[in-house]
């Protein structure tokens, strides 16, 4: 299937068959859109997409520590950990401990990483122009206004419904028992 195809088949899902699904399935499409566009940019300038969300992150707070980062990115800190060991092979930054402080690795941009910021903010600003193209300044500020809304809504929700998400360890472990037993059923039938 040719990229054209696949793309007027989700603009006729949206259009025809469930114009009026739920927000969040169309928040996702665009989220998938927007990534799909910034990742074919950034691959011109040889950047991984992995690495987008924490430059974006240390070129407004550099020498965070690491568990700032992964939380301000919005990752999990062995994902955190793994980009930055590659990061830090390209030269982008450099990981130290403070004195007098042995607990806590901070993150430095290096001036290769400060210099990116010059090449890969016009390239996002880019996509988001290509993705507002035709769309009247009045209903970019309505949905800014909406997206702002939902976000700030489901963080109060977030906030009061006391969840948590658990580990990928600690999901396996809740899940074994409840495979286990799929098993155990389906051995049994046969």
């Amino acid at each position: 299937m040719t990229r054209a195809v696949a793309q007027d088949a989700i603009l006729r899902h949206w259009r025809e068959a469930v114009p009026d699904d739920r927000l969040a399935h169309l928040v996702k499409d665009a989220t998938r859109a927007f990534v799909r566009a910034l990742q074919m940019r950034l691959l011109e300038h040889s950047v991984s997409f992995g690495h987008w969300a924490f430059l974006r992150v240390l070129w407004v707070r550099d020498g965070i520590t690491q568990r700032e980062l992964s939380e301000e990115a919005g990752v999990m800190e062995p994902t955190t950990h793994a980009a930055l060991n590659a990061m830090e092979k390209l030269g982008y930054v450099e990981r130290r401990r403070r004195e007098g402080d042995r607990r806590n690795v901070h993150v430095h941009l290096t001036a290769a990483g400060r210099r990116l910021k010059s090449r890969l903010v016009p390239v996002a600003v880019e996509v988001n122009d290509a993705a507002v193209r035709g769309v009247a300044p009045e209903d970019i500020a309505a949905a800014r206004r909406v997206l702002l809304a939902v976000i700030e809504n489901l963080a109060v929700d977030d906030a009061a419904g006391a969840r948590k998400l658990p580990s990928t360890r600690e999901w396996g472990r809740r899940r074994a028992p409840a495979a286990r037993a799929r098993r155990r059923v389906v051995t049994s039938g046969s």
